[in-house]
């Protein structure tokens, strides 16, 4: 009796058009972000699921909301799918990261699982607090489906963990804004299975459809 998790990064939002970074930090989303969420929604309008859950940032809430708006699903955020807290490097472009805190940055950058930038947190913090929601979540929708809006450090992280790819081994995928992700948890032995990973084409219909 699995549960499906349909997985969704957020939409665009300001920061991401800059490249800063904003781990437990908020930047609102902006036009092509609002676009991506009403994409998301429409395609949700023909799924049929049972709950929605979000993490409690605002740039996941507001996406949450737009999809809530077109499905009648009430919202339920949850600190637990949050993105990582970066700390002192949350606000940042890479390169203003790089100059202004060099040695944190490397070690940020290297991608050691147990590292916790100052006043932020680890990888495998974050990890723990994802795996153990989505657990949650599992048993509680035993052989249903929920959508979960989350964020897309934490999805990388969870990509990893399925597949079993070092936290610290070079990224060489995409987590996509928007992106429509499906996993599989089996409550019988508590795996994550992915069966669909970066999904964007309900942004690109809706492209076609406005055109």
């Amino acid at each position: 009796m699995k549960t499906e998790l349909i997985l969704l990064r957020h939409g665009e939002t300001e920061w991401n058009s800059q490249n800063r970074l904003q781990g437990h930090r908020d930047s609102a989303l902006n036009p092509e972000g609002q676009r991506q969420a009403d994409a998301l929604a429409a395609r949700l309008v023909s799924v049929s699921f049972s709950a929605l859950y979000c993490s409690d940032l605002g740039r996941a809430v507001e996406t949450a909301r737009r999809i809530s708006a077109r499905t009648g699903h009430a919202v339920t955020p949850d600190a637990r799918l949050r993105e990582r807290g970066l700390g002192i490097l949350e606000g940042l472009t890479r390169e203003e990261a790089r100059e202004r805190h060099p040695d944190v940055f490397a070690e940020y950058s290297a991608g050691a699982p147990d590292y916790v930038v100052p006043q932020g947190e680890s990888t495998s913090q974050r990890l723990r607090h994802a795996v153990e929601c989505l657990s949650e979540l599992g048993h509680r929708h035993r052989g249903g489906r929920v959508v979960v809006v989350t964020h897309g450090g934490v999805l990388s992280l969870l990509f990893r963990h399925s597949l079993g790819i070092p936290p610290q081994a070079p990224r060489t995928f995409s987590v996509l804004n928007a992106g429509w992700n499906q996993f599989d948890y089996h409550p019988h032995d508590g795996t994550l299975r992915l069966v669909t990973w970066g999904d964007v084409t309900h942004l690109t219909a809706t492209s076609r459809d406005d055109t």
